[in-house]
């Protein structure tokens, strides 16, 4: 059982990010409910209705607007395919997963626009150009069935790897359906298992008996619409006659059950992860009698087991066999060790003033720690012993850029796949053996002319004097006359790090583009909420403090206009999802630093944010609304911040309606009440997507061309 992700993540690649939480119940088809109160105190509630006519009426005509004003003309066109060209590269590194003897990738083109789910060897991997043999053609299934589905992964038994539990998406959205698909045939298996559609997830115990956990019916939701149920289902059997394994309560509000078994040979065990908000968890061992036994590790904490090992990664101090660590620490004892009451433990990493632990993959025998060292990757090799853990460097790793390490496979072998990657070095795939030289597989090619360009890191002041990093990419010798068109990105929240990766769609949109001034100058701001400083940076942030991480991303605005590189004429700015609640406040809180503000996905009424889909479960970083935390969630609620009297800088707001986790209706009634307004602001809502730009490519190429349209003619030199 490898770690367990982080339930709340921003992924930033290609310019695409996401709040990614398990995927387990509520329908997006749903109008929210709404209170006769709110009706009388919120005139716009009516675009709650997702999926209702006059909602999606309203948004047809913005996007009508909005097409009409950026999407005209040879340059658009231009960009727009230049953009899509690099989302359908065949150049881009198929990144692959091991499944037995096979490499699976899945993969998107102009060819396949829903994408392949094709495999291929280790041999034919190596060669430049492999032969891939297709397994599952999601363009050819919708057509034949009439669907609109989007690859959500599968799920495959070891050790034969013949049978998969296939997660299909209709439109992007974290709602989907599981069905049993044949590796061996290459065909969906007939009355195989078949989990309806809802959030939720189907994970093999043996061949005939998987985890359900789905829409059970009525109470089976916890208060954030998240499943609370896990149960055991046995084939042939219906899925109402599975039985119970673990029930949370109705009135939680965190991301609800997740259940797996460990299949690791000589290890098989079961396992249950309680979401008890969207940070803390409960992990159980579920015994062959059914009993649960609870790991008794910190519910802030990130629990992990492989093979014999039990490693905790520290949220908060933790004092335990007679010794106190650290917040941010990892460490590391013998499970069952530990399940029998032992509490000793070696402490694998202890952070410092700069340094983090971003993550860490088993193989083997090896543990590979990722260390951030103010936002800069450092790899560490560790390894367990009669005598204890001795440590070695990585052999091969890169000095710079950002790196990442995953297990080829931690059941059989030391080799692990190494990325690496920074804003202006296309990303290389290594494959390693622990203790060798890295032999490079692939290399993504250059999307953009980086000859010109430098990057640098600097350091801002906020408020409060504390130290907030960002990274800086411009050209060499750019002038410093308060003249470059800027932007300026930002997260800040659920402990997510951002490290400086490759974009082509960055690249393209925005660093290569020229107007007489030059390109863009590009910024990413590690403001307090992240990860990158570890538990600390992120805590520092949360709730009545949600305060700093926009002082933080002001005091990165203030530092570029002093250093001469921008003015807030030619600043804009640009969030999704946290990131789109970010950019909100410095539209409502600081509307004279910038001129063009771009929301993405976001959260906006944070009045209503906890009563719309996925919101409850995020409480733990914002506030519950419904209490007194109401007095200090109003300061940080763009949707309650906005003043009609007050000027604001010209602001594109963008989501999508199959957008299940983040409601489209934050987006929906901030440009709406803009508009009322009288305020410069356009409006862009994707029909399908996700909790993302686009769920094919043509659709992300789309909204990111808008994007860039919008931001160069506000930022531009004629401006």
């Amino acid at each position: 059982m490898t770690p367990l992700p982080t339930a709340c993540r921003a992924l930033l690649a290609a310019g695409i990010f996401a709040l990614a939480a398990p995927a387990l119940a509520t329908d997006p088809k749903e109008p929210a409910v709404a209170d006769p109160q709110a009706q009388t105190a919120d005139p716009y509630l009516w675009l709650e209705d997702v999926t209702g006519d006059q909602a999606l009426g309203w948004a047809r005509q913005q996007n009508a607007r909005t097409d009409a004003e950026l999407a005209s003309g040879p340059e658009f066109a231009q960009l727009q395919a230049d953009l899509l060209a690099i989302l359908d590269s065949d150049a881009k590194i198929p990144e692959v997963q091991k499944l037995g003897e096979y490499y699976y990738n899945f993969w998107k083109d102009a060819q396949h626009e829903r994408g392949l789910w094709r495999r291929t060897t280790l041999a034919e991997y190596r060669k430049p150009e492999p032969a891939w043999e297709t397994v599952i053609d999601l363009d050819a299934l919708n057509q034949a069935e009439g669907e609109n589905w989007v690859w959500h992964g599968a799920d495959c038994l070891k050790p034969d790897y013949r049978r998969c539990l296939v997660a299909l998406s209709r439109g992007g959205a974290d709602a989907d359906v599981t069905r049993e698909f044949d590796l061996t045939t290459k065909q969906w298996v007939a009355d195989g298992f078949f989990r309806p559609e809802a959030k939720g997830a189907l994970r093999w115990i043996d061949a005939d008996t998987v985890f359900a956990v789905t829409d059970f019916g009525p109470q089976s939701s916890n208060k954030a619409g998240y499943a609370r149920f896990a149960k055991e289902w046995k084939r042939g059997t219906p899925l109402t006659a599975a039985t119970t394994v673990f029930e949370g309560p109705a009135d939680n509000a965190g991301y609800g059950v997740y259940a797996e078994r460990d299949h690791t040979p000589g290890f098989v065990r079961d396992f249950v992860l309680h979401y008890l908000d969207s940070r803390d968890t409960a992990l159980y061992q579920r015994l062959p009698g059914g009993a649960l036994v609870k790991v008794a590790a910190p519910d802030s904490s990130e629990k992990g087991v492989q093979r014999e090992w039990l490693t905790v990664k520290l949220r908060e101090p933790w004092t335990v066999g007679g010794r106190t660590y650290p917040a941010g620490a990892l460490l590391a004892t013998h499970y069952d060790a530990f399940m029998a009451g032992g509490r000793e433990f070696a402490m694998l990493f202890e952070p410092t003033a700069t340094t983090s632990l971003e993550s860490y993959a088993w193989t083997r025998s090896h543990l590979v720690l990722n260390v951030l060292d103010d936002v800069k990757n450092r790899l560490r090799v560790l390894t367990p012993g009669a005598a204890g853990w001795t440590a070695s460097e990585f052999v091969g790793a890169p000095a710079i850029g950002t790196l990442d390490v995953r297990a080829v496979d931690a059941d059989d072998s030391d080799a692990v796949w190494l990325t690496a990657t920074d804003y202006l070095t296309p990303t290389t795939l290594s494959l390693a053996q622990i203790g060798q030289t890295p032999e490079q597989l692939k290399s993504m090619p250059a999307f953009f002319d980086a000859s010109n360009l430098v990057l640098e890191q600097h350091f801002a002041s906020s408020a409060d004097g504390t130290r907030v990093p960002y990274f800086i990419v411009h050209r060499q010798g750019v002038p410093h006359d308060g003249k470059q068109p800027t932007l300026l990105y930002g997260y800040g929240g659920f402990e997510v790090s951002l490290t400086p990766a490759y974009s082509g769609i960055v690249g393209k949109g925005w660093l290569e583009h020229t107007d007489e001034r030059g390109g863009g100058v590009y910024v990413v701001a590690n403001i307090r909420g992240g990860g990158e400083y570890g538990p600390r940076w992120h805590q520092a942030a949360l709730k009545a403090n949600r305060h700093k991480a926009y002082e933080d991303f002001a005091a990165v605005a203030r530092d570029l206009i002093a250093h001469g590189i921008t003015s807030p004429e030619h600043l804009g700015i640009m969030g999704g999802s946290n990131g789109g609640l970010l950019t909100g406040n410095m539209l409502t809180r600081y509307p004279e630093l910038f001129g063009a503000v771009v929301i993405q996905v976001p959260l906006l009424d944070m009045q209503r944010y906890s009563h719309l889909l996925a919101g409850a479960s995020w409480m733990a970083e914002y506030g519950d609304p419904d209490t007194a935390d109401w007095t200090y969630i109003r300061s940080f609620s763009p949707y309650h911040r906005f003043d009609p009297a007050q000027a604001y800088p010209p602001t594109f707001i963008w989501t999508t309606t199959r957008d299940d986790r983040v409601h489209p209706g934050h987006a929906r009634k901030m440009a709406a009440k803009m508009l009322a307004a009288g305020k410069d602001v356009r409006y862009f809502e994707n029909t399908e997507g996700g909790h993302g730009a686009g769920a094919t490519n043509a659709q992300s190429a789309h909204v990111w061309a808008l994007t860039y349209r919008f931001l160069w003619r506000q930022l531009g030199a004629g401006h």
